[in-house]
């Protein structure tokens, strides 16, 4: 009796043949995908490894802490060699395992404080596996200012979500936001708040199934919005892991949020960096933007602390994430100084005389040019990394 004959095994199969197989699937368009990913803890692991597997061509990883041993449970790409590594590093050295063609660069930064704006301008789609909602608030506004969408992911124990927003067409992270978050902020940024540092978010308790979930639903999201299918728009997808209950949720706009106007036109130039004086970054502005009254800032910098007591004062030039909570002190009264933020600067002004970067603002950020009636983003785009791919609304 003869045996059955297997099918051979076709060992010529592309990468990606099993993707190229769906009817919408374009390959080509994963490929030059641009996709910027902000935290890579356990979520962000989950997230980088699905883009690498994906085909994902271009990836920034922005994150500032190193990998703990409590890492090494629920975070996929480390490994126990990699503990006291930063995460944003090696993830990216692991996500180029996973895709040796994957252009993926690192950034170990505070994102409040030390990613520019010209990141999110640059990215397609933005990726938040974040733990805070001070963070989620900048990269909410980040992405509104330069009209880019991004997707949330949040997780806790064995619940999870995912929302995506694409503000001004849809409600964005702000319209989520209850009084009770509002609060929590205005608490952190409190000057007394940042002179004891009492205050923190982060460490939520959760497992790497549940990042599992969430980060593949976020991955997902990706692939759809870059192949202009539906998907998550002003809207969530909650998961509920004790009893595996799932149920879609809507966002309004909220009436009172500002990011639902029209967007502001944002150009970049290319001679214009983190080193280029403000004076001439303000007559670039006003070139293209005449009767120019100020140059708004991307965040607030701390410009300056003043002793109530002593009336002793000192510049400080940084955001306020970057200020160590002991230099809050005034040397010597030893009572806490009084804030002078800065986010806007006038004409005349003798900030016009330093550089963005000596204001304490981060490379490859924009700035603000506006006048009575409108205002025009000036991307900084000479410190654009020179390994990035190119944008297609560069110029």
């Amino acid at each position: 009796m003869s045996q059955a004959t297997e099918p051979a095994m076709n060992l010529q199969e592309g990468r990606f043949a099993r993707f190229e197989a769906i009817k919408w699937w374009r390959q080509d368009r994963l490929r030059q995908s641009r996709v910027l990913v902000i935290g890579a803890g356990a979520l962000g692991n989950e997230v980088i490894k699905n883009l690498a597997l994906l085909g994902v061509g271009n990836l920034v990883i922005a994150d500032m802490d190193r990998i703990e041993k409590s890492n090494l449970s629920r975070s996929v790409l480390f490994r126990q060699s990699d503990e006291g590594a930063f995460k944003a590093t090696a993830a990216a050295t692991a996500a180029a395992d996973l895709y040796p063609e994957l252009n993926v660069m690192p950034l170990v930064v505070n994102v409040l404080a030390q990613l520019g704006l010209g990141y999110f301008r640059w990215a397609e789609v933005v990726v938040g596996a974040l733990d805070n909602r001070e963070a989620r608030v900048f990269v909410n506004s980040s992405c509104a200012q330069v009209g880019r969408p991004w997707i949330d992911g949040g997780i806790e124990v064995l619940n999870g979500i995912v929302r995506g927003f694409s503000p001004p067409e849809s409600a964005c992270y702000e319209c989520t936001m209850g009084q009770k978050d509002w609060d929590i902020l205005a608490k952190r940024r409190s000057c007394a708040l940042l002179a004891r540092q009492a205050f923190a978010e982060g460490g939520a308790p959760t497992t790497p199934t549940t990042a599992s979930i969430i980060g593949a639903i976020q991955a997902q999201e990706v692939v759809k919005r870059l192949h202009g299918l539906e998907s998550l728009n002003g809207s969530g997808y909650v998961f509920e892991g004790l009893y595996h209950n799932s149920y879609p949720v809507k966002y309004p706009i909220s009436p009172e949020c500002p990011w639902h106007g029209p967007a502001t036109g944002v150009e970049a130039f290319g001679d214009l960096g983190s080193d280029t004086p403000l004076k001439q970054i303000w007559r670039r502005g006003e070139e293209r933007l005449p009767g120019m009254v100020a140059l708004d800032l991307s965040r607030e910098i701390l410009a300056g602390l003043e002793c109530p007591a002593c009336h002793r004062q000192r510049a400080i030039h940084k955001p306020i994430e970057l200020v160590k909570a002991e230099s809050v002190a005034c040397p010597e009264c030893k009572v806490d100084s009084t804030p002078d933020f800065c986010h806007s600067i006038a004409a005349g002004s003798p900030l016009l005389e330093m550089t963005p970067r000596q204001m304490g603002l981060p490379a490859w950020d924009i700035l603000w040019a506006r006048n009575a009636e409108t205002a025009l983003g000036l991307e900084l785009a000479k410190d654009k990394p020179a390994k990035l791919a190119p944008s297609r609304v560069e110029t």
